[in-house]
């Protein structure tokens, strides 16, 4: 009994179960926070992409500079 009482005082694993746990954590809210900013990322690339399409249509179509 006196070795199954030490095994269970032994702490030798603890900080490992620790990282895991907060790594777990970690990632976790990473992709949380990913589920809720990927939505506005998605829309502001949308956005950027019709800007570029314009400004490329202005530039091939050799109009004046208020495209």
């Amino acid at each position: 009994m006196t070795k199954f009482s030490a095994f269970l005082k032994d702490e030798a694993g603890a900080v490992t179960v620790d990282w895991v746990v907060l790594t777990a954590a970690v990632v976790g809210l990473g992709l949380l926070v990913f589920n809720f900013v990927r939505p506005a990322v998605s829309n502001l690339a949308a956005g950027i992409g019709t800007e570029l399409g314009n400004a490329q249509n202005c530039m091939l179509a050799n109009t004046s500079i208020g495209c």
